[in-house]
């Protein structure tokens, strides 16, 4: 084995984060608690996937149950958690789960599962299997690019990097390796401090050595992202506020929300408004997406009736938090409540 893994899992065995989908010692792992884990752990931190994993294996403590679950409560279970395509690609990935008869075992199979990625595939065949597989997230790149003291920017440096983790990667406990080498880099080799002292493989490391670990691993430079505007629409009645479905498919697709004027269709939203008749400005939320920014203004309906109304539901203003709205149009309900 080589020389970093044992220095990693030795590390590991005393000083492995206490995580609620997280096994230790012999004990095997879950396949659908690893699984479920992993798709919410994809761009997002382990402090705000913890309540919302708690939450799903609470209501739906195995993919059986997950799978006959109706997409809107999934949906609606999921919101504030964000990449809604992850909350509609569980669902499809649970009911060919439970028709196959539980989860597949190996990489190449585990990638045909819909949402599953390299990195997904890898880290369930790891963990839950025990399967010898490289697994790369973004705290891994950072403490492989130190190790080696990988030069070349990301993200062209990415194959050069899965190359060094893949060899240092031990055939036995590759799960609990892949696990030691997330630790790492969540607690110790992070983003914005590298705690040499601490570390369980300083001797080996190349960045260390270097005397500026903190430099790698090397970025190129970020394009601005491009910003759009656009409205949501509040019409209340009667206590209640109308809401709609969105559409299953496209951003936050399936999701209940305020009708808005199009503006995830287009780089601005310019659609007319739902109900004719007066309208005041209700103030306006900033959200960031993966691929931009966006400026939401609120129209609040001030006319004295609301009739004539497309598609959608009433929906009661005590229950609000009930109806699962995405953090933007949760953002923006907040804002009209606020000022009410």
């Amino acid at each position: 084995m080589d020389r970093a893994a044992i220095l990693l899992l030795d590390w590991y065995d005393s000083h492995a984060r206490d995580l609620p989908w997280r096994v230790k010692g012999s004990a095997k792992a879950d396949p659908y608690r690893v699984w479920l884990s992993e798709v919410m752990l994809q761009q997002t931190t382990t402090s705000a996937v913890a309540p919302y994993f708690a939450k799903f294996v609470d209501k739906w403590p195995n993919v059986n149950a997950l799978a006959q679950a109706r997409e809107e409560d999934i949906l609606a279970a999921w919101a504030g958690l964000g990449y809604y395509s992850r909350a509609r690609n569980l669902v499809k990935c649970a009911r060919q789960v439970a028709e196959m008869g539980g989860f597949p075992d190996t990489e190449e199979e585990l990638r045909q599962l819909p949402g599953l990625g390299d990195y997904t595939a890898a880290a369930i065949a790891a963990i839950a299997f025990g399967k010898r597989a490289v697994v790369v997230d973004a705290n891994v790149e950072r403490v492989v690019a130190r190790l080696f003291a990988v030069e070349e920017p990301l993200p062209a440096s990415r194959k050069l990097i899965r190359a060094q983790a893949d060899a240092i990667t031990p055939q036995e406990r590759a799960g609990d390796f892949a696990q030691a080498m997330m630790d790492l880099g969540a607690t110790i080799c992070t983003a914005r401090d590298a705690r040499c002292l601490l570390c369980p493989v300083q001797e080996l490391c190349q960045g260390r050595a270097s005397g500026d670990p903190l430099r790698l691993p090397r970025k190129a430079a970020k394009k601005a992202k491009p910003r759009r505007s656009g409205t949501a629409f509040w019409i209340e009645k009667d206590q209640h506020v109308w809401l709609v479905t969105r559409p299953g498919k496209g951003m936050l697709g399936g999701m209940r929300a305020l009708p808005d004027d199009g503006w995830s269709a287009r780089a601005d939203g310019d659609g007319e408004v739902p109900l004719p008749g007066a309208w005041k400005a209700g103030g306006v939320v900033r959200h960031s997406f993966t691929h931009f920014d966006l400026e939401l203004g609120v129209a609040v309906y001030a006319g004295d009736s609301a009739h004539d109304l497309f598609e959608g539901e009433w929906w009661p203003l005590d229950r609000l938090e009930d109806a699962g709205l995405p953090t933007l149009f949760a953002k923006a309900a907040q804002l009209v409540l606020a000022r009410s």
